[in-house]
């Protein structure tokens, strides 16, 4: 009996220093082993803005290995989904192939603000997560 592979998701946003840093970290949290969560972005900053790892500590989120990479660093012909916080056309950033689904949702990105902000954003993630991510999904 082989094993069914795991869904693997792709969070999409400007620097991969905040939003999709926070919902990778998120879903590898609240969806443990039964999706893959991996994130990038569009021109990546190279680092993860410390207000980010602050507000995943506050929620005791797990943040080791988390770093700011670029689409290239990502397999994204490997993902069944695509959420993209960018606010951005993806046409031209994705593989030519792609027939996967992309989920668009505006979430404010919080970089060079305050830390409200970025709970702010966190908890956007959050609901978007465990309250529209999963119907979508099995959608």
């Amino acid at each position: 009996m082989v094993a069914a592979m795991k869904p693997r998701l792709a969070f999409l946003c400007l620097g991969n220093s905040c939003r999709s840093i926070m919902a990778e970290a998120l879903a590898r949290h609240f969806f443990g082993g039964q999706i893959e969560a991996v994130s990038a972005g569009l021109s990546p900053l190279g680092w993860v803005a410390p207000e980010t790892l602050v507000v995943l500590a506050e929620l005791h989120i797990p943040t080791a290995g988390l770093w700011s990479k670029g689409l290239a660093e990502v397999d994204l012909g490997a993902c069944q989904a695509i959420i993209n916080f960018s606010g951005r056309d993806l046409k031209g950033y994705l593989p030519p192939d792609w027939l996967s689904r992309v989920l668009h949702r505006e979430i404010a990105d919080p970089f060079g603000f305050d830390l409200d902000h970025y709970r702010h954003s966190r908890d956007a993630i959050r609901a978007l997560l465990t309250q529209e991510l999963p119907a979508w999904l099995a959608g």
